[in-house]
């Protein structure tokens, strides 16, 4: 952050997983580490960074909260002095064959601050390809919204991003970042990342940090990458090419103030018709 508080650097993380975890933790590693060494403060991964499968396969690879995965995200957010969303990876449910698709903000202390399951499971028929991320995962049930380096920082994974109320209730809880770790889709990708992401930003007036995963993966599966960081106006500020990547960007949270005080949509809205977001009708 600068002197006076109100610029954050932060980065995008754009990656390839396969089916060998130290290899993708290694891989993690190097990319937060070069965020790092170019200024960010906070780093997002995409989802899945240490471990890509579908369907009941994906809780075979899954490991807990104090798993090698993340203790390993940990020591990179400790090393470098930087908050780190740890995109996500597949939280193991104890007495269950199913998994979590979880999400974790991490403090430059190491500490894990919050905790984030994915609501909305990618049931879907798309490409030639069908999905059922139901079968080897469980919903959460719980909206969050986290805090580091000063700022409000809203949480959701991927095919969440297709769900405005979800985002609607993290802008009344106060999110001023909006991050979305993703593995989307190349053909849902092209025609609908951009726009959804713009949507996300403009509706919330807020921040939105996009971390994609990018190319083809053991699953034979494709993710379009095109990782990218959008401000509160709808610009995109940073976009990744089409390779293992790091976007960094300045974002200046006076802008963001300025924004929210001109056009005052979140003030508004008519939370007597429509609540508050958290537990209300949206």
């Amino acid at each position: 952050m600068g002197p006076n508080g109100d610029i954050l650097r932060v980065a995008a993380v754009q990656l390839t997983t396969g089916d060998d975890t130290s290899a993708n933790v290694a891989t993690a590693a190097r990319l937060v580490a070069e965020a790092a060494e170019r200024g960010a403060r906070l780093v997002v991964l995409p989802e899945k960074w240490n471990l890509i499968d579908i369907e009941h396969r994906q809780a075979a690879g899954a490991e807990a909260l104090d798993g090698p995965s993340l203790q390993a995200a940990r020591g990179w957010a400790t090393r470098h002095a930087i908050a780190l969303v740890a995109g996500s990876v597949s939280e193991r449910v104890p007495g269950t064959d199913h998994a979590y698709n979880t999400s974790v903000l991490i403090q430059p202390d190491g500490r894990m601050s919050s905790v984030y399951r994915k609501l909305h499971l990618f049931d879907v028929d798309v490409g030639g390809h069908t999905y059922r991320e139901s079968h080897g995962a469980l919903p959460g049930s719980e909206v969050v919204v986290g805090e580091a380096l000063g700022r409000a920082i809203g949480m959701t994974v991927c095919y969440d991003v297709r769900f405005p109320e979800l985002f609607r209730a993290l802008g009344a809880a106060g999110a001023e970042i909006l991050t979305v770790p993703a593995a989307f889709t190349a053909i849902t990708g092209r025609a609908h990342w951009e726009p959804l992401l713009r949507a996300r930003a403009i509706e919330n007036q807020a921040f939105v940090i996009a971390a994609g995963q990018i190319g083809t993966h053991a699953t034979g599966t494709d993710s379009y990458g095109h990782s990218m960081i959008v401000d509160p106006w709808g610009v995109v500020l940073a976009e990744a090419p089409d390779e293992e990547s790091v976007v960094v960007v300045d974002l200046d949270f006076t802008e963001l103030a300025r924004i929210r005080r001109e056009l005052p949509v979140l003030r508004h809205r008519r939370a007597d018709l429509f609540g508050e977001g958290r537990g209300g009708a949206l």
